[in-house]
């Protein structure tokens, strides 16, 4: 059967994260493999010039649709981000629409709010029960926002019939193994539509991030199973790449509910008593309203942090990349307080709570989390609101309310005659630091929505800055 009856969708891991690196000399197995991609992804036709290749105009054209899809510097060309996003491990649908929530069509939904689900056979990774309550969890993540109601059968043919297969399964679609491709699903209609299938070379779990979590991969392709596409919000449930969530507080996304809700309406039996965590939504890196988390260096990039995500701004693009951070560190908290680089060790060092976490490269270091007073901080603190590292005196300095601390890198102590006030060293500076950052030769402190600029040099406030300065935007 082809793509154009079923619409099949299938989930990916993303198994590592990388770092851009500009291509030095784009090679005929990159081009090929750029050709190939865009072919498979974004309807790349056949179109021979004289010289028996692809027609240029045809190729770069598609190349801008990729690039404007995962939001990439769109400049039409093989360039180092477009060819990092390629190699990422994904979903095998085309990526054709360039939205957040995007449905198969008005067309490819249920005409009825009652369906029934069937699970046909299970994984051995997990016990009957836990498949059973996985299954059911991920439907209901649905259910809650629609008028749909699942019915589960134990016998016969369902709109949704769930089974667990290895490699060919019988749908013309076959397994790739362990990692890659998890599951896939087909869009609402007769016969195979609506079914979700299971790659059995995976290990599944029930809570464990260790393995795919079964109701994050589940609730992913029924939302597939009902009528959704791809979205290219990384923050949404229907994201090509999978990445851990905690199952037990799970929150269908904002995109989400939007996207099942163009096609459904909204679940009528919802109670205004009861009180419903409001649905996430992706933060704005141009909301002018907008409260960093953190802010960090990376081996010559920025990173700026909010709430589960973190955007990425480097030399060798113009354009800023969004992306999940538990994609990029799957071991990594979220909602952080605080990030610095350590350039002795090479480390980024992730902040929450009383504790830290650091990572080289994309690795947990061993031995981390570790309590932040392992630092010297004093064990009474609860938090730290921000960090800093000083290239030019190789100290850290640690942000609580309207005081800092002074840790020396190089002999890994607390210095003395700190605490000291924040107000004293970085003038004009009133209300309490949320992250800070060093870069082109000035200290950048944040607070709230302002950024305030310092001379690196004379410690001189040179000017008060919206604290999306860095992230491009121009609407201020």
């Amino acid at each position: 059967q082809n793509m154009k009856t079923f619409n099949l969708c299938s989930l990916v891991s993303l198994a590592v994260a990388v770092y851009c690196v500009p291509i030095s000399h784009v090679t005929e197995q990159d081009e090929d493999f750029a050709e190939s991609y865009l072919k498979k992804f974004f309807n790349l036709t056949e179109e021979k010039g004289p010289s028996g290749r692809g027609g240029i105009s045809t190729v770069s054209r598609k190349l801008s649709e990729m690039q404007r899809f995962f939001g990439l510097h769109i400049t039409g060309t093989l360039d180092a981000d477009t060819m990092t996003m390629m190699k990422k491990p994904r979903c095998g649908v085309p990526d054709t629409k360039i939205a957040r929530f995007s449905t198969f069509g008005s067309d490819l939904k249920w005409e009825k709010n009652s369906l029934t689900y069937r699970i046909e056979n299970y994984t051995p990774d997990m016990s009957v029960s836990e498949v059973d309550d996985s299954i059911e969890k991920a439907l209901q993540v649905w259910a809650k926002v629609t008028p749909l109601r699942f019915t589960r059968i134990y016998s016969g043919t369902a709109d949704i019939m769930i089974s667990f297969g290895r490699q060919a399964h019988g749908d013309f679609y076959p397994f790739d193994g362990p990692d890659g491709t998890l599951a896939h699903a087909f869009a609402p209609g007769p016969n195979i539509g609506g079914d979700a299938h299971f790659d059995d070379d995976e290990s599944f779990t029930f809570h464990s991030n260790t393995g795919y979590v079964l109701f994050l991969v589940a609730a992913h392709e029924f939302g597939h199973s009902l009528g959704l596409s791809h979205s290219d919000d990384p923050g949404a449930l229907m994201y090509p790449v999978y990445s851990y969530n905690n199952p037990d507080t799970f929150v269908l996304p904002r995109d989400d509910v939007n996207g099942i809700q163009s096609l459904y309406g909204p679940n009528p039996d919802t109670d205004g008593d009861i009180d419903e965590p409001e649905p996430p939504t992706t933060p704005d890196a141009c909301d002018s309203t907008l409260v960093l988390d953190a802010v960090a260096t990376l081996r010559g990039e920025m990173l700026f942090f909010k709430d589960n995500i973190f955007w990425r701004s480097y030399p060798q693009s113009n354009t800023l990349q969004q992306t999940l951070i538990t994609n990029f560190w799957p071991e990594a908290p979220t909602n952080i307080d605080a990030a610095y680089e350590s350039q002795q060790s090479d480390r980024v060092l992730l902040f929450k709570d009383q504790s830290v976490w650091a990572f080289s490269g994309y690795d947990l270091v061993r031995g981390y989390p570790k309590p932040i007073s392992s630092f010297g901080l004093p064990k009474r603190l609860k938090k730290i609101d921000a960090a800093l590292y000083d290239v030019e005196s190789a100290k850290t300095l640690f942000f609580v309310g309207s005081s800092y601390y002074s840790y020396d890198e190089a002999k890994k102590t607390m210095d003395q005659g700190f605490p000291k006030r924040v107000d004293q060293t970085f003038s004009g500076l009133t209300s309490k630091v949320t992250a800070a950052l060093q870069v082109k030769g000035f200290t950048y402190i944040y607070s709230g929505p302002q950024m305030f600029e310092y001379s690196l040099r004379t410690g001189k406030l040179f000017r008060v800055l919206r604290n999306n300065y860095f992230l491009r935007c121009t609407n201020f």
